[in-house]
């Protein structure tokens, strides 16, 4: 029998804060108050209905972050969960062993509930000032990471690059080999990248701009995101801190719900223009997919220049052409 619906200490490890779980999914949002009305959506599994066509512009544009663009990026930290994806695996299990295994988690939580209302009577302190937060995934663009980086991943010579649960068919000439030995993004590890030169040492201090495809595993956040929330996190990452301290307007054309080699999935394609000194391209498309892939998120990412419309199919081909692996 499923634990009864309600308010339970959060599972992402949020000091005094509560997830709500609804007898089937836990929701994104988190509160303070375990007595609060239950979140009205954001349930982690629920799904969400389509939202295509959306329009719209929006500045953006913070200092002290370097371009995309630019070469010799630092690797950036990882080590956020995948808890959505890992919920949405048990739920799909049939087979007795699967309901062993919910069943299991779910008296964990009961017991930790336990744990926490004793702490509560004997003075412990449970969090609970203030009203409801509907704040998941915060953390949007994760700090830079001092520490070593993570061994490279071997992937199969199948003719394919792969990045994550994802991958999609190498492309050729002009684009270049995929590499994945500096980690461009950082919401994303395990990440492999072909890119084609669109301007060289545009800046005159040595960095280039390029379009470019890549493909990872999402980390972002505490875990607990759908895929439409992802896409959401990477596409405000990329337009907060990829463009240095130079305005970014985002005109949404796609923002779906979609499914990607059967798999559950978020699309967002936006053009984005700007006016960044030395760079001759004044916009470039950018296109984000966000896969359920199991206990892992699959992400692909590609942005290209206005300089090089002769890329654009490549790109929708690629994504066309998206395999999850596993």
């Amino acid at each position: 029998m499923s634990a009864k619906a309600g308010w339970y200490p959060d599972p992402g490890g949020g000091l005094g804060l509560f997830r709500y779980w609804d007898g089937k999914a836990w929701s994104a949002a988190t509160s303070p108050n375990p007595s609060a009305a239950p979140p009205t959506q954001g349930l982690v599994g629920a799904g969400t209905p389509a939202q295509g066509g959306q329009t719209g512009q929006t500045a953006y544009g913070q200092t002290g972050q370097a371009a995309y663009g630019q070469t010799g990026q630092p690797a950036y930290g990882q080590g956020y969960g995948t808890a959505y994806a890992n919920y949405q695996e048990i739920q799909k299990k049939k087979s007795p062993v699967g309901w062993w295994i919910a069943g299991g988690a779910l008296v964990i939580v009961i017991i930790v509930v336990a744990v926490l209302a004793i702490r509560a009577v004997t003075g412990g302190d449970t969090g609970t000032a203030g009203g409801p937060i509907g704040q998941p995934s915060q953390d949007v663009c994760p700090p830079e990471d001092s520490a070593s980086p993570d061994a490279p991943v071997s992937h199969p010579a199948d003719g394919r690059v792969h990045g994550g649960p994802v991958s999609y068919p190498m492309l050729g000439a002009p684009w270049g080999p995929p590499g994945g030995e500096i980690n461009p993004v950082p919401f994303g590890s395990d990440v492999q990248s072909q890119a084609v030169l669109d301007q060289q040492d545009y800046d005159g201090q040595g960095h280039n701009w390029i379009a470019s495809i890549l493909v990872g595993e999402l980390q972002a956040g505490d875990g607990f995101f759908t895929p439409e929330q992802g896409s959401q996190i990477v596409v405000k990452c990329i337009l907060g801190a990829f463009y240095g301290d130079n305005p970014v307007k985002s005109n949404v054309k796609v923002s779906e719900k979609t499914t990607i080699d059967g798999h559950e999935a978020w699309l967002v394609e936006s053009h984005l223009t700007f006016d960044i000194a030395g760079l001759k391209a004044k916009g470039e498309l950018l296109i984000v997919a966000i896969v359920s892939a199991g206990n892992r998120s699959g992400l692909y990412y590609a942005s290209i220049p206005d300089t090089t419309p002769e890329l654009v199919q490549p790109a929708r081909d690629a994504l066309k052409n998206l395999q999850v692996d596993g």
